[in-house]
């Protein structure tokens, strides 16, 4: 027996502690030899059925031996704990190659001989190349020719956090970092010459704000804000900038320190004291008060984006919702700063997304409309061209996009500028945000054309959403179109100056589970590329911003005085009324059960087909409990998309199959929020669980909805208690995979 220690460069973190777990591993497997020779024995012929052997089965069989051996010490120690991170096992003959993960975003690989117990410690690149045998590449196939992406040669020399529990706090470590680097920075004067560099840049449509030409370097800086300070210790905090931004023109200061005497010597006291000493907290502040933002873009090119009658159709969701409520808050905070700064500019926020000629009966055929409940806000929708410049004329989905974005990228980019131009606000944004993977690579596409800060939100990458997608990608190409998806992940993750996730959780998973963003570092996609090192979730770009909900649209049921009481009928019909063809499929019998709740978009993940077949199935809840579910379409004939009319025929055979009717209402999507809100209320009256099912969840817009809509109380915990449990029972059978539960009540 013999074992290898190699160090892997390109693995995802060389880490010196995890180094030592591995040395450890090999000193216990040998001292142990016979009981882990007999574990990784049953492993290799575990994997001569299923050659990718998943955590459980592993676990699983690691119990078996140790009790058939009657050894104990396989269940304790270093080996035990290392064998119980790994991720996968991959099985060829009698080789079985282990990914192991000491810790979040560390990850060591091993390929371990049975027969002879050799165990080597091997790179990133050998282990995806071992891996790549599971799509049927031939074992002596010449690997010099395959296409190797190492991204991590871009982030060297870049600033990197190295604690797994400041992952997604990137602003707090750049501030950290930045006033740190500015005071040992003595070539181009320290934080001083930094520090005046950066507010000559500060401009809007031309004109300089902050400082003019008048101060030359950062030390006729220093002496013009000492000589500011005298003077406005003579004045009335309140007396406003403009009586005297003629004074304060001919020393050098421009608008934008602040709208009143007070907030612009609260800032110049921050210029000051960041001068003399800078940290963290100071330069947040400070940088935070900066005339930097008036003219944002984001970027949602899928589905149908509107405001009205778009809810519930293919590709359009919570991430409408999501976009929407973020521009209207943007806004109000923006205007709030500008006002503050003391300046007389009116931000514009564009939100582009793809005009569909063929409308389907919503607004998204009109090139510019006005976004509600707000002051300067328009979707900007731009047309997808085909080759030969006609514009297309339906929806396609969004695995169907990828020819259409350059394009698309190309005349939003020209549609926007001509847009801030006739506005008066310049021609380029000051920032421009990214939506899936789509927005994130024309927000990449853009950004890079006009040099313009870039922001990406993922919502959900799709990798990791279908087992296997990256191994398995030539096999579901043709229906997802993976090879382009996940390559402008990859492109769009690190050209994006920051990333905005929900969760920590998003970016790098739990001790247990990998998170979306991490399993994009080390991934191979047969035949196509190998990446060695894609995403790096300890990149100080990754912030986490949980998203919130409309206070004023979700709020508890128990505010009788804010309830929408003129929607009760309706809303009692939709729930308890006889069917309507095209609109709703069964009738509930009973209006004294509590109602089980799910709302989504009508396709696989989603997995509204499993939540229907696991209360189906469970002749105890069907007695206690109604199900009710709002999704997509009821009649396949309905809707184009592929995907949604397989799960609509799915749901329909569950319904003949079990004999539903009496006990689940199933109602086409439901496309106004506010009437929404005020129907998960009348859920919550009844004492029901609102349930998400879907097999992967990053986002879950509709938890925080719910969350919002409804408040905790006794009688539905017990409820949801009970439904929990029936929940883990039926996940045991794999008739269900719930990633979130919600109670209403």
């Amino acid at each position: 027996m013999k074992c290898y220690m190699k160090s892997s460069a390109s693995s995802r973190h060389h880490d010196a502690d995890a180094d030592d777990i591995i040395e450890a591993f090999f000193e216990v497997v040998l001292e142990f030899r016979e009981q882990y020779q007999a574990l990784f024995v049953r492993l290799s012929e575990v994997g001569q059925e299923t050659p990718l052997v998943l955590p459980h089965v592993i676990k699983s069989e690691l119990q078996k031996v140790a009790e058939e051996k009657k050894a104990p010490q396989l269940l304790r120690g270093h080996a035990y704990e290392l064998l119980r991170t790994a991720q996968e096992m991959i099985v060829r003959g009698k080789t079985v190659a282990i990914a192991l993960r000491p810790d979040i975003g560390f990850w060591k690989y091993v390929i371990v001989d049975t027969s002879s117990m050799d165990i080597m410690g091997v790179e990133t690149a050998a282990y995806l190349a071992f891996k790549e045998k599971l799509s049927g590449k031939p074992l002596n196939d010449d690997d010099r020719w395959v296409l190797e992406v190492d991204l991590g040669v871009f982030r060297r020399g870049l600033p990197r956090m190295r604690r797994t529990k400041t992952i997604g706090q990137g602003v707090d470590f750049l501030n950290r970092h930045l006033s740190s680097s500015l005071s040992r920075d003595p070539a181009n004067g320290g934080i001083n010459g930094s520090l005046f560099q950066y507010l000559k840049t500060l401009t809007y449509a031309g004109s300089p704000l902050m400082l003019n030409g008048k101060l030359k370097s950062h030390f006729e800086l220093w002496d013009a804000l000492l000589q500011v300070e005298k003077m406005f210790d003579t004045m009335d905090d309140a007396t406003p900038y403009s009586e005297v931004s003629h004074d304060l023109q001919l020393l050098g200061f421009e608008p934008g320190w602040g709208n009143t005497i007070a907030r612009a010597m609260d800032t110049m006291n921050l210029a000051l004291n960041l001068l003399e000493a800078p940290d963290s907290v100071r330069l947040s502040d400070f940088l935070s008060r900066m005339p930097s933002m008036f003219n944002v873009v984001i970027l949602s090119p899928h589905g149908f984006f509107g405001q009205k009658d778009v809810l519930g159709k293919p590709d359009t969701g919570g991430q409408i919702v999501y976009i929407l409520d973020q521009v209207r808050a943007l806004e109000k905070e923006m205007r709030k700063r500008i006002d503050q700064q003391g300046l007389e500019i009116v931000p514009e926020i564009l939100v582009v997304t793809r005009l569909i000629p063929d409308a389907k009966g919503t607004t998204c055929n009109q090139r510019l409309e006005k976004i509600n409940r707000t002051t300067n806000a328009q979707i900007l929708r731009v047309p997808f061209k085909q080759k030969n410049g006609e514009v297309l004329q339906q929806w396609v989905s969004r695995f169907e996009v990828w020819p259409y974005l350059e394009r698309f990228a190309e005349d939003a980019t020209k549609a926007v500028k001509a847009e801030l131009h006739e506005a008066g606000h310049g021609e380029n944004p000051d920032f421009i945000i990214g939506n899936y993977s789509d927005g994130n690579l024309v927000a990449s596409l853009m950004s890079h054309a006009l040099g313009v800060t870039q922001c990406n939100i993922a919502h959900a990458l799709e990798k990791t959403k279908y087992n296997d997608a990256d191994i398995n990608w030539k096999s579901m190409d043709d229906k997802y179109h993976f090879g382009c998806q996940f390559t402008a992940d990859l492109i769009a993750m690190n050209t994006a100056d920051f990333i905005i996730t929900s969760t920590y959780q998003e970016i790098a998973g739990q001790a247990g589970h990998v998170g979306q963003y991490e399993s994009h570092n080390a991934f191979t996609m047969p035949g196509l590329y190998r990446v060695t090192s894609g995403i790096d979730v300890f990149d100080p770009k990754f912030n986490i911003v949980s998203p919130g909900a409309d206070a004023e649209v979700y709020f508890p049921y128990t505010q009788e005085n804010k309830r929408l009481k003129k929607f009760h009928p309706e809303l009692k019909e939709l729930l308890y009324g006889s069917p309507e063809k095209g609109k709703s499929v069964g009738q509930l019998k009973s209006k004294d059960k509590p109602i089980i709740f799910s709302m989504a978009r009508l396709d696989r993940v989603k997995n509204l087909s499993s939540l229907a077949e696991w209360f189906a199935a469970n002749k105890r809840l069907r007695k206690l409990v109604n199900l009710v579910i709002v999704g997509g379409v009821v009649s396949p004939e309905d809707t184009t998309d592929r995907e949604e009319k397989e799960q609509c025929i799915k749901m329909h055979e569950i319904i003949n199959r079990y004999n539903l009717d009496g006990e689940f209402r199933w109602l086409v999507a439901q496309k106004d929020p506010v009437r929404n809100g005020e129907m998960y209320r009348i859920i919550a009256d009844t004492g029901g669980a609102f349930v998400q099912p879907a097999l992967y969840e990053a986002f879950g817009l509709t938890v925080v909805e719910v969350g919002h809509r409804t408040s905790c109380h006794a009688p539905c915990g017990q409820i949801g208690h009970a439904a929990a449990c029936l929940l883990q029972e039926k996940r045991k059978e794999r008739r269900l995979l719930p990633s979130q539960v919600a109670w209403c009540a």
